[in-house]
């Protein structure tokens, strides 16, 4: 963010207009489409494991390895599938727990922005 918010003692934002950087995509990830990351750091602890923020993602199919998240949906759909075969389905107004390290195949339906708090 352009200005400290860690210095004031809380703060609003409008989520669903805030305005997101780019982040680089590692290309190893990307199984299908051309899908594009995008995020804005509201809050990061002072030892980096925590971070709190806005994400977002267009279309398309990529995988990851896990931090342990909380999040919720604001816009858009997915489908989230764990190594085991358990998949999630999330849309608007969704609140999903992600474990740490678990292996996931993100299919990303609509562009989907969501709010997240991560411990890595």
């Amino acid at each position: 963010m352009s200005d400290d918010r860690t210095s004031v003692l809380g703060f609003a934002l409008p989520v669903a207009d805030a305005v997101l950087e780019p982040v680089a995509l590692d290309a190893s990830q990307v199984v299908a489409g051309t899908p594009e990351v995008s995020e804005l750091v509201l809050s990061e602890s002072a030892d980096g494991r925590v971070v709190r923020g806005i994400w977002q993602i267009t279309p398309g199919t990529v995988t990851d390895t896990e931090a342990d998240e909380l999040f919720v949906v604001l816009s858009g759909r997915a489908t989230i599938a764990f190594g085991d075969g358990t998949t999630l389905d999330v849309g608007p107004g969704d609140v999903a727990l992600l474990s740490a390290g678990a292996k996931t195949t993100w299919t990303i339906h609509e562009t989907l922005r969501k709010v997240y708090q991560a411990t890595v």
